[in-house]
């Protein structure tokens, strides 16, 4: 996947989406839509920020707004969801710079398809393994996070085991997108091949299957900590 286009969306997403669903709510985290990635509702209207393949929505009560990404710029965007770039705002130590605002963004078509799919099976994921696991581990929400643009979530698997639960788009340790098992601890339990990363266990895109080999591997990975 181009770095560009992830990259941009990254942007597009912590400091359109993110950054005004936290001026208004206290909160920034996203979720996976059709074709897309989303604001949860908020505000008293209630609005959504939504993009859809390569438009941007703005939802306020029963009213619907669209604009075109690609040949935009950031402040355009910014401008058009009421977001102020001027506000101080971070998700955290790794929220991607705002950049340059001013320049027209170029998405392709394609690589937000690609993207968007990868998160989409990511969410169905997670939402099959922490089914799974109701009755015995504490589990946060699933969210998309601004700061590192990934689908995870937590569970907490009893004192001192936790594990992190997710979906990259790709970032420094792997271009490509990869799913991914990450202990709280130290512990590696079973096979050691399984645990393939520094932060724990990852399997790329393009070796990750589909839906049941997904399962599969975010399983294992709970197992295997569930029984250390």
């Amino acid at each position: 996947m181009g770095s560009t286009t992830r990259d941009d969306l990254h942007r597009i997403a912590a400091h359109v989406l993110g950054r005004r669903r936290f001026a208004v709510s206290g909160h920034f985290g996203l979720r996976a839509s059709p074709r897309g990635v989303a604001t949860p509702a908020f505000g008293p209207e209630p609005e959504v920020l939504r993009i859809a393949g390569s438009v941007l929505v703005r939802e306020v009560g029963t009213h619907s707004w669209a604009m075109p990404m690609h040949g935009a710029t950031l402040a355009e965007l910014a401008t058009f969801a009421g977001t102020d770039l001027d506000d101080a705002f971070s998700a955290g130590p790794d929220t991607p710079a705002a950049g340059p605002t001013d320049e027209p963004l170029r998405l392709s078509a394609a690589e937000l398809d690609a993207l968007f799919a990868w998160f989409d099976l990511g969410w169905r994921v997670l939402d099959a393994v922490t089914a799974d696991t109701h009755a015995v581990a504490a589990r946060s929400a699933v969210q998309l996070w601004p700061e590192h643009f990934d689908a995870g979530c937590t569970l907490d698997l009893g004192p001192d085991a936790g594990v992190n639960l997710g979906f990259s788009p790709g970032d420094s340790f792997s271009d490509e997108p990869y799913a991914y098992v990450g202990p709280w601890g130290a512990e590696r339990p079973g096979d050691p091949a399984f645990w393939n990363a520094p932060f724990g266990a990852a399997v790329p895109r393009s070796r990750a299957g589909g839906f049941a080999e997904c399962v599969a591997f975010v399983r294992h990975g709970v197992a295997l900590l569930g029984r250390g």
